[in-house]
């Protein structure tokens, strides 16, 4: 990606106030783009006000849901890029009400894509698909190769909203392409509650001094992406017509069973203890075991490769939480 890309280009981030999405609002505003950021703040999914401090008068904001039609027609329609990051991301939510999960992560998608269709084809989509797609792997590290069999709901819908936007690339011409991350951690994360993945809650867990539940013996393997490396990915996919009409895998180059991450996040907190527990019913029926992803077809095709090792990236993410925690633990939004 050269630098100058996104200079004056018209971006527009469904979940901009999110953690990912805000993220990558702080890099587009950076490289001189003109930002629009799209979120509808709905508590509990991670919208946050305070997640654009310092660049609030640099992008636009518009709260609306994805949902809404007649909303999506308008905003997309002078939008060069589109970063398609808004979606429901708890799998024990989807479980409990897959409903919800359903339309957001599954309707909204079409919605957002025929609005492109009919009022901006030029536009290029990137979507945040997810590795929970896959579901168990049949061995590691996983590629693109690999069968879908999602284990959970979120897994069904995040599967089908990907598959739309391959679609609409294929038949309708609207350039898109997704990304399947593994686990992103860093600055911006909801630590409000736990059910929108274990690293945010397990940091917050370790700065409060408190105690970290491990589930079973923590041999669980899993790779991680630090948040400014999954936004250079975003902006490269962006960049290139190379990724349209593919799904690819973005994960990170180390891996670590959960036992050793947690004694790691303890080490460098220097508060909080752990503890290994018997799964939980709920969580042991939709988990994947293992996992870690072969992301070498997206760095072939992109030159992405992530540069932030495990160890500074959460020395990273704890600095940022110890200065900013209670605009992320509250219950308000802000």
């Amino acid at each position: 990606m050269t630098p100058d890309f996104y200079r004056g280009r018209r971006v527009m981030i469904t979940g901009g106030l999110g953690f990912i999405g805000s993220n990558l609002a702080h890099r587009l505003a950076a490289l001189g783009a003109d930002v629009l950021l799209v979120d509808s703040l709905i508590p509990d999914y991670g919208g946050n006000l305070f997640n654009i401090a310092g660049i609030e008068d640099r992008v636009r904001v518009n709260v609306a849901d994805v949902r809404q039609a007649s909303t999506m027609n308008y905003l997309v329609r002078d939008r060069d890029v589109i970063f398609n990051l808004a979606g429901q991301v708890s799998h024990i939510d989807s479980m409990r009400d897959p409903h919800t999960d359903l339309e957001i992560n599954c309707r909204s998608q079409l919605t957002l894509l025929e609005a492109c269709r009919h009022h901006n084809l030029h536009a290029k989509v990137v979507y945040a698909s997810t590795r929970q797609i896959y579901g168990r792997p049949d061995h590691l590290p996983v590629t693109e190769r690999q069968l879908v069999r999602p284990t959970d709901v979120n897994g069904i819908n995040k599967a089908a909203g990907e598959y739309y936007h391959l679609v609409y690339n294929n038949v309708f011409g609207v350039r898109a392409c997704a990304l399947r991350l593994t686990n992103v951690y860093g600055p911006r994360q909801l630590l409000r509650h736990n059910r929108q993945g274990f690293i945010g809650w397990f940091i917050r867990l370790a700065l409060e001094d408190q105690e970290i539940q491990v589930f079973g013996d923590g041999s669980q393997i899993r790779d991680f992406v630090y948040v400014d490396d999954a936004v250079e990915a975003f902006l490269a996919a962006g960049a290139t017509d190379a990724v349209n009409g593919e799904a690819f895998n973005l994960g990170g180059d180390e891996h670590i069973a959960h036992r050793d991450l947690v004694r790691l996040l303890v080490e460098l907190a220097g508060s909080g203890r752990f503890r290994f527990v018997e799964w939980p019913p709920d969580q042991k029926a939709i988990d994947i075991g293992s996992f870690y992803a072969d992301s070498s077809l997206f760095k072939s095709r992109t030159g992405w490769a992530p540069t932030v090792p495990l160890r500074d990236g959460f020395a990273r993410t704890l600095a940022y939480y110890r200065q900013h925690l209670p605009h992320y633990v509250g219950t308000s939004s802000v």
